[in-house]
């Protein structure tokens, strides 16, 4: 089965694209190599792929004329649609950049997906689409039509896109709203990232919310797993007869992948000071525009479909990010 990663470049497909090729899957992958953080991180990524002998090829998904052309040669199963225009705090900034990727290259994804008749598209969405949700759990079927900020937008708009090209031409499409991805070789722009950056080279860190947002952070292997289960589950196994008034089923689900025990932001510094033996000088801010104050998964979904089960706690998980982060910049 051969599986496209688009986005492999990328924190989630770099790390995705080698568990499939330890799990025997015919991996290739496509990235535009923007220069949204630190290019020379994507271009390690990258080159560790290409010692496993992963092929990686540049092509923008908004380029529909290539990406068509390569989708016609290559012909994969599957497609993990991982590229994006990622990060709340650029979308206040830089709006027009995620009407680009992520709505026109999202729609470009779709539309071949389609003529070419892909067994399935699973694709990231994003716990951003809940916004400042007041349950305690955010479910599948918790309103998600109060976005904060464009990218969150964005997000669920594939969503409905996708449902939509489910619906008319039986395309199947799971859709995966990620909780706080973290680990190693993460996103600079990430606050983690930010934060250990800081305390080791002595300068203060950014807090806002006075630290008492919650986070649902999940570990990148815990995510990873999850795609895997998602892509070996069969069509049958995965989608279930929707209450539509026509009684059609659509070939669509969505499913939170989170680790379910979101904890305070304080909470997460603390767990960094104490593997960096360094205390943060904090600068205390109140929350910023398009933040949302807490994210917690109801996993049940993607468990009752997968047995999805994290594994992998932030106090095991910091450890291991900090460990790599020192490794990688005293090496580069």
């Amino acid at each position: 089965m051969k599986i496209l990663i688009t986005g492999i470049a990328g924190f989630i497909g770099f790390h995705l694209a080698q568990l499939l090729l330890k799990k025997k899957f015919d991996v290739i992958g496509i990235d535009n190599l923007n220069h949204y953080y630190d290019f020379n991180l994507k271009l390690s990524r990258l080159n560790l792929l290409k010692e496993l002998n992963i092929p990686s090829y540049k092509i923008d998904i908004t380029n529909i004329a290539a990406l068509k052309d390569f989708f016609y040669k290559e012909k994969p199963d599957y497609v993990i649609n991982l590229a994006a225009q990622a990060g709340v705090r650029y979308s206040l900034d830089n709006p027009s950049a995620y009407i680009d990727s992520n709505i026109v290259g999202f729609f470009n994804i779709l539309e071949i997906c389609k003529e070419i008749k892909i067994k399935r598209l699973i694709f990231a969405s994003s716990s951003s689409v809940y916004g400042n949700s007041l349950q305690d759990k955010f479910s599948e079927d918790s309103k998600a039509d109060n976005p904060l900020n464009i990218y969150a937008a964005s997000k669920k708009s594939n969503e409905l896109m996708a449902y939509s090209y489910s619906s008319l031409y039986d395309l199947p499409c799971v859709g995966l709203r990620f909780f706080t991805v973290y680990g190693p070789w993460g996103r600079p722009d990430m606050a983690y990232f930010k934060f250990t950056k800081n305390i080791i080279e002595d300068i203060s860190i950014d807090v806002y919310g006075n630290g008492d947002m919650f986070r649902d952070f999940t570990y990148i292997d815990d995510i990873t797993d999850g795609i895997f289960k998602l892509i070996k589950v069969s069509n049958n196994d995965l989608f279930r007869e929707e209450k539509l008034i026509a009684r059609k089923k659509v070939p669509y689900e969505i499913f939170n992948i989170g680790n379910d025990n979101p904890v305070s932001l304080n909470y997460f510094i603390s767990i960094i000071e104490k593997h960096l033996d360094k205390k943060a000088v904090k600068n205390l801010f109140d929350m910023q525009p398009g933040d949302v104050k807490r994210t917690s998964a109801d996993i049940t979904k993607i468990k009752s479909v997968v047995d999805f089960i994290p594994k992998v706690r932030i106090e095991e998980g910091i450890p291991e990010f900090i460990k790599w982060y020192n490794n990688y910049f005293q090496s580069n």
